[in-house]
């Protein structure tokens, strides 16, 4: 039975740093290096090995466990060295170098990576028996698909290895072989990042038989958005919200050796230094008793709003260009303007109503525009996108899902959503209110069961849909890549 560490579900709301990403956790932070089970944080290395048919563990610093890589030409380069002494005395000396092959097909935002070994040494020392790696294959391919919200990946990996203790004069060296087969898949956006590996190995042992050892390891960040209360009873703001970004990996292996008789489980698990940032407090004058409150300040606080006003107007229509802007920030997506020349002093408007603007403050929201614009998020009709037009609820639902890359997750073409009102829902829009609905972003209303498509959405409860898209990003991805796979394998 999968234990309540793996059980366990983040409860964390969906929330980030501001726009800034000073406490932007980078790819190599929360990972989990290799095939066999380590974890890592800032400062140590630990992982478990089974040449000997019992669990033996090491674990070093960052002095003695170092992971780098690069990236050049379209190559991507790996280096693992370690070497560390447990306790006991026993010393595990190893450095791997894997390259992969980068292919990439720009034409549907995928990308793969193909990667074997190109170098490897290794000697493990047990009880004053070594233990030499003489011929080591691996064999890794990994599928990446860079939507505007999200990378999603997934990827193979089989391996076979053979060990040959170190045999003295007239003696014969015992050879260990090991097959290795392994699955992961994960996710990474700006607001969090959750990769899950599922590895079984099988050991061939000229002593011990044959013997197996699973193992499940899961990295993780998660961000969370609190509010503080101000302490002072005169303070002029009556509190304001702090980022809370932690990171961690934890990993379970299994093992079963029949001729020992021996089977157990070892958890291993380690956390990030948490970091902390306080965000902008905003003061808009026009929701005290509002119900969207909560959000609007969430999304202020976040940068998702940069309103200069001390009103929000919550009732009033949200505009299309408006609300573009306001998914783009939320998911951190932009793109570097071409800079006017003498030659081309107005760049090219990627709509004939949507002009580039010349203000910063303009171009740096238009940058967020252009860029789900470039991503196939939006994509207006006959040359014009109608920036001022109030957003209906089916174009919310259209930009929020083709965002998050699931359009193509809906039904065959003819199928019907279960609104009263599915016959007025746009043939261009289904797909998007159909997905919408199932990942609970969007939902119609209870009393008629109406998605009600075309009815324009306010800023209040515009808010509250891109909050809730927020809350998938965080919560939802983390639960299904990592509690949902840990305890249904």
């Amino acid at each position: 039975m999968i234990t309540k560490r793996f059980m366990k579900a983040s409860a964390t709301l969906a929330a980030a740093l501001a726009l800034a990403a000073s406490l932007h956790i980078n790819e190599a932070d929360a990972k989990a290096p290799d095939v066999y089970g380590g974890i890592m944080n800032e400062y140590e290395y630990e992982e478990v090995v089974f040449l000997t048919g019992q669990p033996v563990t090491f674990k070093g610093d960052s002095k003695v466990a170092k992971f780098t890589e690069s990236e050049k030409s379209g190559k991507r380069t790996e280096t693992h060295s370690l070497k560390m002494v447990n306790p006991d005395g026993d010393e595990l000396t190893r450095t791997y170098t894997y390259e992969y092959d980068v292919k990439t097909q720009p034409a549907v935002g995928q990308y793969t990576e193909n990667g074997n070994v190109r170098s490897f040494k290794e000697e493990i020392v047990i009880d004053d028996i070594t233990y030499i790696l003489k011929d080591y294959q691996y064999s890794n391919s990994i599928w990446y698909d860079k939507l505007a919200a999200n990378t999603y990946f997934s990827g193979n990996a089989t391996i076979r290895k053979i060990y040959e203790t170190e045999a003295g004069k007239d003696e014969k060296p015992k050879r260990i072989e090991v097959y290795v087969t392994s699955e992961n898949s994960g996710y990474e956006n700006f607001w969090g990042a959750t990769e899950t590996k599922l590895t079984d190995a099988i050991y061939m042992h000229e002593d011990l038989g044959t013997y197996s050892v699973k193992n499940r390891v899961s990295n993780s960040k998660t961000k969370t958005l609190t509010y503080e209360e101000s302490t002072p009873s005169l303070a002029n703001v009556p509190g304001g919200y702090l980022v809370v970004t932690n990171a961690d990996v934890i990993s379970e292996y299994e093992y079963a050796i029949p001729t020992l008789k021996s089977e157990g489980k070892i958890q291993l698990d380690t956390e990030y230094s948490t970091r902390n940032e306080r965000l902008a407090v905003p003061k808009f004058r026009d929701l005290a008793t509002h119900w969207a409150k909560p959000d609007i300040e969430k999304l202020y606080s976040l940068g998702v709003y940069d309103d200069d006003s001390n009103f929000f107007s919550p009732g009033t229509p949200m505009q299309r260009y408006d609300f573009s802007v306001a998914v783009a920030k939320a998911i951190d997506s932009r793109v570097e303007l071409e800079k006017p020349t003498k030659k081309n002093p107005t760049p090219k408007a990627l709509f004939d109503d949507v002009s580039v603007p010349k203000s910063t403050k303009e171009r740096n929201d238009y940058s967020y525009f252009a860029s789900i614009v470039e991503k196939g998020v939006l994509r207006g009709e006959n040359g014009l996108f109608k920036p001022k037009d109030s957003l209906t609820r089916q174009q919310a639902a259209v930009i929020i899902v083709r965002a998050l890359g699931m359009e193509h997750n809906a039904p065959d073409p003819g199928y019907q959503t279960s609104y009263a009102d599915d016959a007025r829902i746009a043939d261009y829009a289904r797909d998007g209110v159909y997905i919408a609905q199932e990942l609970g972003i969007m939902m119609g209303d209870p009393a008629t069961n109406m998605f009600n498509p075309y009815k324009p959405l306010t800023r209040a409860q515009a808010s509250a849909i891109i909050t809730r898209f927020l809350q998938y990003l965080e919560e939802d991805l983390q639960q299904n890549y990592r509690d949902d796979i840990l305890l249904f394998n």
